[in-house]
């Protein structure tokens, strides 16, 4: 014998008027938030396009008749070489620091030693001290190495200055991984090393997406660093931005379109690996 289910009992609720119209009004109050942010892109864009005759206080929020592409040619060929040493400035950067900040997070969590939760707090210290405390040592020191006006000297002041907060992402992210683990690589004849090649690195995924995010945009995006410890051949992106708005008569469509093509790399960035930025946050973050 069957049993016929009444319609009004498998329909859902409605939704009350209020909650409707609330709904409504948050989805609006987002789209002109939204609005709000996006307009210094659309002056960046809008200017980058216009010719500089076409570039004056009165046309600011016009969008240009007719499109000057050029203008992307021209800051290309003046920024283009430090494109380069940017890109690799940051991919070097960010390998680093990420593989050593996640060899301290490993050790720092899995392998407790006399003095790692004192080693740690002094390694957290390094994030709140600014660049230009440590500048006039830093710049000795990257010299008395040889390296001042190289790349690797910049790279060197930036994975030492990136470590602390690599170490804290991988030690937070490591010690939510069972010790269980850990103790049966250890029972199994696993040392040091193989426990972080073989267990330990390949559930370290998430943890290097956030880092890799989070250095590259660091690195790609620092000015102080690049304006004292490079020489011209060795400059990044940031300062070759910079003196394209020298001078007393500024072409404005150069240096928006060398922001433009500065800004892509790291937007490809969060465009491949941004969905698992938020993901990669929160790993480990709760037990159970």
């Amino acid at each position: 014998m069957t049993t016929t289910v009444p319609t009004s009992a498998v329909q859902p609720a409605p939704v009350p008027r209020r909650a409707g119209l609330g709904r409504v009004g948050l989805y609006v109050l987002l789209v002109i938030a939204a609005l709000f942010f996006l307009l210094p892109i659309y002056l960046l864009i809008a200017t980058a396009l216009k010719t500089p005759d076409a570039i004056n206080l009165a046309t600011t929020w016009q969008w240009p008749r007719l499109l000057n592409w050029d203008s992307f040619v021209q800051a290309w060929g003046k920024i283009g070489g430090n494109v380069g040493n940017s890109l690799f400035l940051a991919v070097v950067s960010t390998l680093l620091a990420a593989l050593l900040g996640s060899l301290n997070g490993y050790a720092l969590s899995k392998w407790q030693f006399r003095g790692a939760n004192t080693l740690f707090a002094l390694m957290l210290f390094g994030m709140f001290i600014p660049y230009q405390a440590v500048l006039i040592p830093l710049f000795q020191f990257v010299k008395s190495l040889g390296l001042y006006g190289s790349i690797w000297g910049l790279i060197l002041a930036h994975v030492v200055y990136g470590l602390p907060i690599t170490t804290l992402i991988f030690r937070n992210y490591y010690a939510e991984v069972p010790d269980a683990l850990v103790e049966a690589a250890t029972i199994d004849g696993a040392g040091f090393w193989s426990i972080y090649r073989q267990v330990i690195l390949p559930l370290s995924v998430p943890a290097f997406v956030v880092v890799v995010i989070w250095e590259f945009t660091q690195v790609w995006n620092e000015f102080l660093f690049a304006a004292t410890l490079t020489n011209t051949s060795s400059q990044p992106v940031t300062y070759a931005l910079s003196q394209l708005a020298g001078g007393q008569a500024v072409s404005w469509n150069l240096p928006m379109a060398g922001a433009i093509l500065a800004a892509l790399p790291t937007l490809l960035v969060y465009i491949l690996l941004g969905r698992y930025f938020v993901r990669g946050l929160l790993a480990g973050s709760v037990k159970g």
